[in-house]
């Protein structure tokens, strides 16, 4: 049984204008199956519905902690074999 790849990034120690750009850049490097462990410092809902927008259905995102000062979300790149290879979800 293979284990999957978790790869952590805490934002709180990145500058706010950093952090979206700095995400996306991991998550297209995720291998289908893999997930990014997200640590923040508020909720990152906005992060979400980005992530929903322009990767519909590609990503599962799970809540595994949530406040009041520290939020943590796994975020999972999915395996499925839908994907052309022409777009930036890989």
């Amino acid at each position: 049984m293979t284990q999957a790849t978790i790869t952590q990034l805490d934002v709180r120690t990145l500058h706010p204008s950093e952090r979206h750009a700095r995400i996306f850049t991991l998550l297209g490097d995720l291998a289908p199956g893999a997930s990014l462990e997200l640590v923040n410092d508020h909720d990152p809902r906005p992060l979400y519905l980005q992530l929903q927008a322009r990767h519909p259905g590609r990503f599962g995102w799970q809540y595994l902690q949530q406040g009041p000062d520290l939020w943590r979300v796994r975020i999972d790149k999915e395996s499925s074999g839908d994907c052309c290879g022409g777009c930036t979800c890989r």
